[in-house]
């Protein structure tokens, strides 16, 4: 399979002047947005916190997470943290992204497409369990 790679837009949500657009993966493997440190300072985030980092080849990191980019992707919108990682590091777009902007990736042709279900505004499935009841059940939500 091969890459799939998309044009996003960045902006700092406390200072929409710096805003970039750049080619990014789209890494279901991956969890969050990924982006060079040199990138991050660029679009001026604030560091919010450390978090412990496991690689696919096994290494754990700390590595710095930053906030909050508003990030454009196939003409969806979501503020999202940050990790950064060494200035040659390739930009990802990871899960959590696709699942708030409910994005899939269509298996022939390897495109991002918004999800068939929800095409004109993303949905957020939500599954609710009450503290009385040993039910479950599941429900999605459209974004306005």
């Amino acid at each position: 399979m091969g890459k799939v790679i998309e044009k996003v837009k960045l902006s700092s949500l406390f200072d929409p002047k710096k805003s970039v657009e750049i080619e990014a993966v789209i890494d279901t493997g991956a969890t969050m947005v990924v982006l060079p440190k040199n990138l991050v300072q660029e679009l001026g985030l604030e560091k919010i916190e450390d978090v412990m980092v496991k690689y696919a080849d096994g290494r754990v990191e700390r590595k710095e997470v930053y906030g909050v980019v508003k990030l454009e992707l196939k003409g969806r919108v979501g503020n999202f943290d940050v990790l950064a990682e060494n200035e040659e590091a390739q930009p990802l777009i990871g899960q959590i992204v696709l699942e708030r902007l409910d994005l899939i990736i269509e298996p022939s042709t390897r495109k991002l497409i918004p999800n068939p279900r929800s095409p004109e505004m993303p949905m957020i499935e939500v599954f609710v369990a009450t503290a009385n009841s040993r039910h479950a059940w599941h429900t999605r939500f459209k974004l306005k």
